[in-house]
């Protein structure tokens, strides 16, 4: 009598269900890290500049503030425009810049 019990125990399709929805909950968990780990989480203020293929042609640069998003994708046109000079850049013995500004 026992064994019997136990076999219709087994076919119950609640525990199967409960099974699924294990399954779903660690999916679900799993996504939520890949979001909270992605440099352009939307739930976080942080200020990120993403740039994808960097010297290539197809280059796009990201930029979020808080919660402002901007997207540049790179042209072949040389850009153009009024300004003023806003400092000097030297390049030292060892290879690194150091950017200089002006006083205004």
């Amino acid at each position: 009598m026992s064994r019997r019990f136990l076999d219709i125990e087994d076919d119950d399709p609640v525990l199967s269900m409960v099974n699924i929805i294990d399954v779903f909950l660690v999916i679900i968990v799993i996504l939520f890290i890949i979001i909270v780990n992605n440099p352009l989480n939307p739930f976080s203020n942080d200020e990120v500049v993403v740039i994808k293929n960097p010297g290539k042609e197809n280059m796009e640069i990201t930029i979020k503030d808080g919660e402002k998003l901007e997207k540049y994708q790179s042209t072949s046109e040389i850009g153009s425009g009024i300004g003023s000079k806003a400092g000097v850049t030297y390049r030292l013995d060892d290879g690194s810049l150091i950017y200089v500004p002006e006083n205004q």
